[in-house]
């Protein structure tokens, strides 16, 4: 116990009078900033009609889906208290409980009011969101482990890290820093490579590798990192809600790269007469 690593993270990043600043809450913030940066830079590289008020129309779209999207998520995939005895319990956001495949739930159906509002086709929309997804995992993640929540099971491996509290005073996986890696750092590598192409690749390619690689990552992650106590393991003692919610990403990231290749829509095919300019 002498070489353990113990986190001792103050999740609150600030205070000013009444006012708390969480990092999870700058995680988000940071997340919509970098994201919109790289997207403009995006709009430009594959020619699209695109200005600042398209940018806003499309964070504040998504904000909005997916906030509602993985709090609904939660309460339904993971929630244990009775939604329909109290209803209200759902917008107690101040309770904790997000669910990321409800956020991407959410997120994909908010980018169709996002995609008529600004005339940019939904799958090159879609593209362009799948690719920078991952700054905002990667600093999620991150905030998941300085909130010391979502941790692994228990480990004797060197850099398990003792996180106090419910989890216990003995090693774990830090399950948050393997999914900040896979999903945040290595899952950006991947699309913002093969976005450097020239002529851009066919709409659907990237939400489509996003998909597949998502949901790979998470699967294999879930086995070292704890389910949820209210939940446990499903189905034989080894199944998680997260790969149960994972693997149909794969499956529908599959089909989207299969109907990508096919019809080759080029990412710049708006209309002449698009909104933006």
């Amino acid at each position: 116990m002498l070489n353990d690593i113990y986190q001792n993270l103050d999740p609150v990043a600030f205070a000013i009078g009444p006012i708390t600043v969480r990092w999870y809450g700058i995680a988000y913030v940071l997340g919509f900033l970098f994201a919109g940066l790289l997207m403009w830079r995006l709009a430009k590289r594959w020619k699209l009609r695109f200005n600042m008020d398209a940018l806003l129309t499309i964070i504040c779209c998504v904000l909005i889906g997916l906030i509602l999207g993985a709090r609904l998520g939660y309460c339904l995939f993971y929630g244990e208290e009775d939604y329909l005895a109290n209803p209200l319990e759902i917008l107690a956001f101040h309770h904790g409980g997000m669910s990321f495949h409800g956020g991407l739930i959410g997120a994909l159906l908010s980018g169709i009011v996002a995609a008529k509002l600004t005339g940019i086709p939904y799958l090159t929309l879609a593209d362009m969101g799948a690719i920078v997804a991952p700054i905002g995992l990667f600093l999620g993640r991150c905030a998941n482990f300085v909130n010391g929540e979502l941790w692994g099971d228990y480990t004797d491996l060197p850099w398990g890290v003792v996180f106090g509290g419910a989890a216990g005073q003995y090693p774990r996986h830090p399950s948050q820093l393997y999914e900040a890696l896979l999903e945040g750092v290595l899952l950006f590598i991947i699309l913002f490579a093969l976005s450097r192409k020239l002529p851009p690749r066919p709409r659907g390619t990237f939400i489509g590798v996003f998909l597949v690689c998502y949901g790979v990552f998470r699967f294999a992650i879930e086995f070292v990192r704890q389910p949820d106590a209210q939940l446990g393991y499903l189905w034989g003692g080894w199944l998680t809600m997260g790969q149960v919610l994972s693997a149909p990403l794969i499956v529908a990231g599959i089909v989207i790269i299969v109907y990508a290749v096919k019809k080759k829509l080029p990412q710049q095919g708006l209309p002449a007469q698009g909104k933006h300019e």
